[in-house]
């Protein structure tokens, strides 16, 4: 994990890969939790026996899951000391890249793009690029925007 003291050193940072998280595998039943929790049961997801003579060979997970997993892994991957809260702003551009297969493992890797002043703290626009092990593509790259109010 790489940790800033401050908002100051995390500015410092601008240009550089500010972390990398430890492999998470997806497994089934995270898998089947968020399907319950969306509401999203496409067989894809879901039914392992109809998926393993799908287009993938067995289930993969939602594209919005690898997404919404972004936010452990990064807070793993980096941390902001010195800061009352952060919060997920938004999102700019997101791509779907590789599915990401249940028992597959991913990571994320941040690089800090940049930083602006905003009342009370300031906004970053970070790259996440959620790697799948022994992909050649990413699963998924995301440009996550968060506020750091000090």
């Amino acid at each position: 994990m790489t940790e800033f003291a401050n908002l100051e050193e995390f500015t410092a940072a601008v240009g550089t890969e500010i972390g990398v998280s430890d492999w998470m595998t997806i497994d089934q039943q995270r898998v089947d939790t968020f399907a319950d929790a969306t509401g999203d049961h496409q067989w894809i997801h879901v039914d392992p026996e109809k998926a393993a003579k799908g287009p993938f060979g067995g289930p993969i997970a939602h594209g919005f899951l690898t997404l919404s997993l972004s936010v452990p892994l990064v807070n793993q991957a980096t941390s902001v000391g010195g800061v009352r809260m952060g919060i997920n702003y938004g999102l700019n551009k997101v791509r779907f890249i590789t599915p990401v297969p249940v028992g597959g493992r991913i990571r994320a890797r941040v690089s800090l793009d940049s930083v602006r002043e905003i009342p009370g703290g300031i906004q970053a626009q970070r790259t996440v690029t959620i790697e799948l092990e022994g992909a050649d593509k990413p699963a998924c790259i995301a440009e996550s925007i968060v506020r750091y109010l000090s």
